[in-house]
């Protein structure tokens, strides 16, 4: 059951990897759009900025979820890397339940926050919800809460760096 819910969060984990790709992608795209029609044919589209803004919140939220399970967010490794035995466990267990509080608070109050604003619709979008703006914040809380589950299941709380990481950043 642990290996085959690792193969769920892979999954999970790329799906992630691609939307957050093409949004910027499509940021990338639409913003010189926005340049060309303003500044070239000086008649300024008023969809690029905020479309970019929108996808710019999907990309932070989906990128924060890679980067957490990869351990690649941000931490202070000197606690863990002074501990040892139970006590680096207990340190990640602690770190965990915390990021499980965290992220369980997103969930929840992000889904309120989407329900309050779902009504209402963006000014720049009029036919759009307000609250699929934050629909992102729900989203990152729960899919970050499945990353948690993972690293509860498979204890690996805190990423080593690779020997020839710390070679080279020995000799520099």
């Amino acid at each position: 059951m642990k290996a085959q819910y690792i193969r769920m969060m892979d999954g999970v984990h790329n799906a992630c990897l691609f939307v957050a790709g093409a949004c910027l992608v499509i940021i990338t795209l639409i913003v010189p759009y926005g340049v060309f029609t303003r500044y070239v044919l000086n008649s300024a589209a008023s969809w690029p900025e905020p479309m970019a803004v929108l996808l710019m919140i999907v990309l932070s939220f989906l990128s924060a979820v890679v980067c957490y399970r990869e351990h690649l967010h941000i931490g202070v490794g000197v606690l863990p890397a002074l501990l040892v035995g139970p006590a680096k466990i207990w340190l990640g267990w602690f770190l965990e339940l915390c990021m499980l509080a965290t992220n369980l608070f997103m969930l929840g109050w992000g889904i309120r926050l989407v329900e309050a604003t779902w009504h209402q619709s963006l000014a720049e979008f009029p036919g759009l919800p307000a609250g699929l703006g934050y629909l992102p914040i729900p989203i990152g809380g729960a899919l970050t809460t499945l990353f948690v589950i993972e690293r509860f299941l498979t204890q690996t709380f805190f990423s080593e760096p690779e020997p020839e990481t710390v070679g080279q950043l020995a000799s520099e």
